[in-house]
């Protein structure tokens, strides 16, 4: 069986993974689909005539109707969406009957690309199943035959199995939301203060919920959460690592809310 570490790749690697596909997968968090999105990779998938489906993973935490508006602002923009949840193994089948329904052409190769922690490589695993049968790597520039891999997943359906962690662009909050590790945030504090400032206008009682902490104000929230958790130093709270954990819990789940079109004004 093929095994790959699932890596941060560059904008190079994925056009070279994408010349070699002729359907790419951009997996999106369902929590926030707007905010992890790439528009970089769509411009790109776009200038070389290939076809991008977005999928919104994690669907099982976010209601249904709200999903099916983000799927008509998708629309709107002319791109094609749908949802899943590889976790829960919910909507499995119907993202493979959406896949040969949106293929241009067969056999087709499907890319899959997102940023880290929307769960790209479960919906890797789900599109390989049990059955799926690797290939030879695929042919091309020395480099990339030790880091591309074909999967045939069904009969004329082939998946690359690539580096397409999609680079991690944007202000704090971006990047907090779109899988910057905490400890490689210049200020993790402020990531999380507009962290912390979402959830609260999207769900009030999202932080109560993750920690049992009332309040409106960011770095009271994470002064409190460092204080229940005894972080302290020379008589200091240890605010930093107060923040970066809840940014991790963002990303596990602990923390959870989602984001509709109509927070971002983007639907009537």
């Amino acid at each position: 069986m093929h095994i790959q570490l699932m890596r941060l790749a560059d904008f190079g690697e994925i056009k070279g993974a994408m010349s070699k596909a002729n359907l790419i997968l951009e997996v999106l968090d369902a929590r926030d689909p707007w905010t992890t999105r790439s528009r970089k990779v769509e411009e790109m998938a776009s200038s070389m005539g290939k076809k991008v489906i977005l999928v919104m993973n994690k669907s099982d935490l976010v209601p249904r109707e709200v999903l099916d508006e983000w799927v008509e602002v998708f629309r709107k923009e002319g791109l094609k969406a749908t949802y899943i949840s590889a976790r829960e193994r919910m909507g499995t089948m119907k993202l493979r009957r959406f896949i040969k329904r949106e293929a241009p052409e067969f056999p087709a190769v499907v890319l899959v690309v997102g940023f880290p922690k929307v769960g790209k490589s479960s919906i890797i695993n789900v599109l390989k199943g049990r059955s799926s049968a690797s290939t030879s790597p695929i042919p091309g520039n020395p480099g990339y035959t030790r880091s591309f891999q074909l999967f045939r997943i069904e009969r004329k359906l082939y998946l690359v199995d690539s580096p397409g962690i999609i680079p991690i662009e944007g202000g704090p909050l971006e990047m907090a939301i779109r899988g910057c590790p905490p400890e490689k945030l210049n200020n993790p504090i402020e990531a999380a203060s507009s962290l912390i400032e979402r959830a609260l206008r999207a769900d009030p009682s999202a932080i109560k919920r993750a920690y049992g902490i009332e309040g409106s104000d960011p770095l009271s929230i994470i002064e409190e959460l460092a204080r229940k958790r005894g972080w302290v130093s020379g008589g200091e709270l240890r605010v930093e690592e107060a923040a970066r954990q809840i940014i991790r819990d963002y990303h596990t789940c602990k923390l959870n809310f989602y984001i509709s079109p109509k927070d971002l004004g983007l639907s009537s």
